[in-house]
């Protein structure tokens, strides 16, 4: 049966249980929204050194996307974005945004031993993605 949610109770209003939440659902997925297949394509592209060629790169990708992963991206770090601007207030930086949702959005299907090193590149890749969102989000 479906859950219905109160969002007038008062445990909505700590914007920690929303965001908690929010990671849950993404984290519960049956696939990343970056599917696993994608993985290391994204990797790979975060680790070139010229910043116009890795925004190219990160962009083309990211239009190979399932359809749904692409639009339910592009909101989700529409939103971000959003987050990002305020960062006077929230103190959430796009740097905090990476650490904060890379690992949930973006993981290897098999964890091997390289897992700080796939953690510094999944911050980095969302951390991209919302510094450079017009550039990869706008055709």
């Amino acid at each position: 049966p479906e859950e219905k949610l109160n969002l007038d109770d008062s445990q909505w209003e700590d914007i920690h249980v929303v965001t908690g939440a929010l990671k849950m659902f993404f984290r519960e997925l049956p696939e990343p929204l970056f599917p696993y297949c994608f993985f290391e394509q994204f990797v790979e592209a975060i680790k070139i050194q010229d910043n116009a060629t890795r925004i190219k790169v990160i962009k083309t990708l990211v239009k190979k996307l399932p359809r749904p992963n692409y639009d339910t991206m592009k909101i989700l770090f529409e939103h971000l974005k959003k987050i990002a601007a305020k960062e006077s207030v929230n103190l959430m930086s796009t740097q905090s945004l990476g650490i904060v949702f890379g690992p949930t959005l973006l993981r290897p299907e098999k964890e091997t031993g390289n897992m700080a090193v796939h953690m510094l590149y999944q911050n980095q890749i969302v951390e991209l993605m919302l510094s450079e969102y017009s550039k990869i989000f706008v055709s």
